[in-house]
């Protein structure tokens, strides 16, 4: 049986020792926001991510990422997802951990711990693999609004209910992706959990400036896009 892994798990090295270090947060991070949305019409079929998750965003831990972490934002709503999911109270990495985590590994080097390099889709599988052994499919999609694309999205949604990140080219604005919505009328909408607010959030703020709100797929910048579906049952 698979066992859940902290950062410690890694051993020590010259240039990344992996230590536990929880975060002071200064204010209790919210959570479920997707929960409060309505669908964005009435009938048609809806589905989104099943349990709950933090929201992470920008300097929510006093890490000042504004401009390079959303990546890593993302990564640790997705992190705390999965710990939900499988009814786990783990330590969700910080930032610097998650750098941690891809040096050891071999992805990145030294020099990329404390520095204010992105990390991607890829790099989020990574961690999640490491960290709970649960596989990922990474999604490419040229056409986000493809029919093909869409197909599986909805069918990821079908069968797992889960959570998806998602990172792109053109558009390089990471951020989640928690539910599905098609119209009476087959217009099809994505549920966005964007991680690039600053400051204090409540949750009505959230929804009324778009941070978490629904998005027709015609609306999404014209962008390649890779998605990391976590295939958590």
């Amino acid at each position: 049986m698979a066992t859940e892994k902290n950062a410690e798990d890694f051993g020590d090295s010259s240039t990344a020792t992996l230590k536990i270090v929880p975060k002071d947060y200064a204010y209790p991070l919210l959570e479920d926001l997707q929960s409060a949305l309505t669908t964005p019409t009435e009938g048609g079929r809806t589905l989104v991510t099943r349990g709950g998750f933090n929201y992470f965003h920008y300097g929510c831990d006093g890490h000042q990422d504004a401009g390079w972490g959303c990546g890593y934002r993302t990564l640790q709503s997705a992190i705390s997802w999965l710990q939900r999911r499988r009814g786990l109270s783990g330590h969700v990495p910080s930032i610097r951990e998650i750098q941690q985590i891809l040096v050891a590994l071999g992805d990145k080097s030294p020099q990329f711990v404390g520095s204010r390099d992105w990390i991607g889709t890829l790099e989020e599988f990574y961690v999640i693999d490491v960290l709970h052994q649960v596989p990922c499919k990474i999604l490419h999609a040229k056409e986000l609004s493809s029919a093909e694309i869409l197909g599986q999205i909805w069918s990821y949604f079908e069968k797992y209910q889960g959570f998806i990140a998602m990172g792109g080219l053109g558009d390089t604005a990471s951020k989640a992706i928690t539910g599905y919505h098609c119209s009476a009328r087959g217009r099809i909408f994505l549920q966005v959990v964007d991680p690039h607010f600053k400051g204090v959030p409540n949750r009505q703020q959230l929804i009324d400036q778009g941070y978490v709100r629904w998005v027709p797929v015609d609306e999404f910048p014209s962008s390649t896009y890779n998605l990391c579906l976590i295939l958590q049952p």
